[in-house]
């Protein structure tokens, strides 16, 4: 395998243009003084938010003038440090901006509680009286409404000092499973031995090699089922933070206290299990069908992810990625096609590996800068999807810091993956269309499916397992290994049918999925997913008018209005079945062509 090339030998052209940002790091230095600057002007206003229509409007402009200027300082530094992570420079240089950030964060830490003690009708009066705070009508608004989970000051004051002391299951587990945790090596179908971690597991279940994707399997489920016990105390723990967190803030429930810090109804969870339940034949056929195909008496788990269609070698240059990405997104209009043409043609992407640069994909940026997106290029499909999927977010961002101030420009975590994921499937529409390889648009065919089956069936499970296991913990029922362990057996049983064993390994998974100690974050991926497959397909069908809701009421929204409001002008009203059964409906769709093809083609 050849070395990789150092950043310095990186050639111009594939490199993320940062200058726009600030000209060289003399200037990144400049800005960074400035923004140190602001350090001490919340004395300015504290104590005095309620006084005048004038100081609060002071203190709201402060505030994101503030924001706007520390986001660029910190966006410039760990995209600096992301390109190379060994230049001690730009280590150094993003830890001092994180470190700055810190420091403003906890400078205005007295914001919110603050404006917690306004009532309304003052804040209504203000608004009134100074037409420019029309600019901060809608999150003030927000504020308004958590107004009675905020405790008095003396309250709030020991829950922040008992914060660490919470978040220690948190803590310990991610410890305990990114550092402490050790497997065995395992042996492939011919003897040789292979070493296992939390990277290369997924690898292994992805071989063709059936004796090492059992072996794997089995050893990380022996390693952590050492620590069953101990892991299930460790998640009750979280649970039961959780638990305490929502009762002294007067919620009902930590599900409630999650979803509301979005502004998402709690109807919107239970809508997604129940119609995903609904639509479970579906993957019961699919997993039926990967049953046949492969040819096994008996399938497990850990035959669940290998390809179906194996050995293709659909390799895709940047240049043809380009070309297919540009081509798929012509429904979305001019508009939309100009501003991914701009991020192609102005530097947008880091393309290439380099030594010590920062592993994956994502996008980046701050309001005031263009998007940015991180790539480690290599000439394969998968890496096709991963553009178009990063500049999606990208274009998400670009339209929301186009047409809405900075406080308004970001946008809900519930909504984050809807552009990239329109995009993702947007490209499969148009290289099914017009590959004229046929095992390409199988392999093609099973991508969508896995890519459906990983995110939307597989994390409505994790979503109601999270939920079952709160609920339980809140009717005072001991969260034991051995409670877990069936709980979570059922409900592989119950999503993945009869044509796949569920088996006492399997029933251990939880104790290794990260996700459940986020708090009620993981049903937004299928939430995401879900209004995205829901909104390509009216672009496809409907054409203009579906874009230009797109385009207008969503992509260049931000956060002007609730999550669930801004998709539902875009055509999706997640607090229905609809885009959930119309996401189903397409996953039913590639199935019905992928089992039509491969029959054809295998003759089976």
């Amino acid at each position: 395998m050849a070395e990789l090339i150092t950043r310095a030998e990186q050639k111009l052209e594939n490199t993320w243009d940062l200058t726009t940002i600030y000209k060289d790091d003399a200037a990144f230095e400049k800005a960074f003084k400035e923004v140190e600057g602001y350090i001490g002007r919340e004395e300015e206003v504290k104590g005095h938010l309620g006084d005048s229509a004038d100081i609060l409007y002071q203190a709201l402009t402060l505030d994101s003038e503030i924001d706007e200027k520390l986001g660029k300082v910190y966006t410039y530094a760990h995209l600096k440090h992301d390109q190379d992570t060994s230049d001690a420079k730009y280590s150094g240089m993003e830890q001092r901006a994180a470190a700055l950030a810190a420091k403003l964060a906890s400078a205005w830490s007295f914001m919110l509680p603050e404006l917690m003690t306004i009532d309304e009708e003052t804040i209504n009066g203000f608004i009134t009286e100074k037409p420019a705070l029309e600019r901060y009508k809608f999150d003030l608004a927000r504020i308004m409404k958590k107004k009675k989970h905020v405790l008095s000051d003396k309250e709030e004051k020991i829950l922040a000092e008992a914060g660490e002391a919470l978040s220690t299951p948190s803590n310990v587990f991610s410890m305990f499973n990114n550092a402490d945790l050790k497997f065995n090596d395992v042996e492939d179908k011919d003897g040789s031995k292979h070493p296992l971690s939390q990277g290369t597991y997924s690898k292994y279940l992805e071989s063709e090699d059936r004796v090492l994707r059992e072996n794997a399997f089995k050893e990380v489920y022996r390693a952590y089922g050492q620590f069953n016990n101990t892991l299930s105390q460790t998640l009750a723990g979280k649970v039961k933070s959780a638990l305490f967190s929502s009762k002294v803030r007067h919620y009902d429930s930590p599900r409630q206290q999650a979803l509301m810090n979005n502004d998402i109804p709690e109807s919107v969870y239970d809508n997604l299990i129940s119609t995903i339940h609904d639509n479970l034949h579906l993957l019961h056929r699919y997993t039926a069908l990967r049953k046949e195909l492969l040819g096994l008496d008996d399938m497990k788990m850990y035959d669940m992810y290998t390809p179906l269609v194996q050995d293709e070698k659909f390799e895709v240059t940047y240049d043809e990625a380009k070309k297919w990405m540009l081509d798929s997104l012509k429904p979305m209009g001019e508009e939309y096609t100009a501003v991914i043409e701009e991020g192609l043609n102005n530097r947008w992407v880091d393309i290439y590996e380099n030594q010590g640069k920062r592993s994956g994909a994502y996008s980046s940026g701050t309001y005031g800068t263009n998007p940015f997106i991180l790539m480690n290029w290599t000439d394969t499909v998968n890496n096709t999807f991963t553009l178009t999927h990063e500049f999606g977010h990208s274009a998400h961002s670009y339209f929301s810091r186009q047409h809405q101030p900075s406080n308004m420009s970001g946008y809900s975590i519930f909504v984050a993956e809807v552009a990239s994921t329109c995009n993702e499937a947007l490209l499969a529409h148009h290289m099914y269309e017009n590959l004229t390889d046929e095992k390409k648009k199988l392999y093609l065919l099973n991508h969508q499916l896995e890519g459906f089956k990983g995110t939307v069936f597989r994390q409505t499970m994790f979503a109601e397992f999270e939920h079952l296991i709160h609920t339980l913990s809140q009717n005072n029922e001991p969260l034991t290994g051995e409670r877990l362990n069936h709980e979570y057996a059922e409900l592989n049983r119950k999503y993945y049918g009869d044509a796949v064993e569920t088996d006492d390994n399997i029933a251990k998974e939880w104790s290794r999925i990260p996700h459940f100690y986020y708090n009620y974050y993981v049903y937004q991926y299928a939430t995401g997913y879900s209004a995205a497959m829901a909104l390509s397909n009216q672009i496809l069908t409907e054409g203009k008018p579906a874009v230009d809701r797109y385009l207008n009421q969503f992509l260049k929204a931000g956060s002007s209005d609730y999550p669930i409001e801004v998709l539902k002008k875009a055509g999706v009203d997640m607090t229905t079945s609809e885009p959930i059964e119309q996401a189903c409906k397409v996953f039913e769709q590639r199935l019905d062509e992928f089992e039509k093809l491969i029959r054809k083609m295998y003759n089976r």
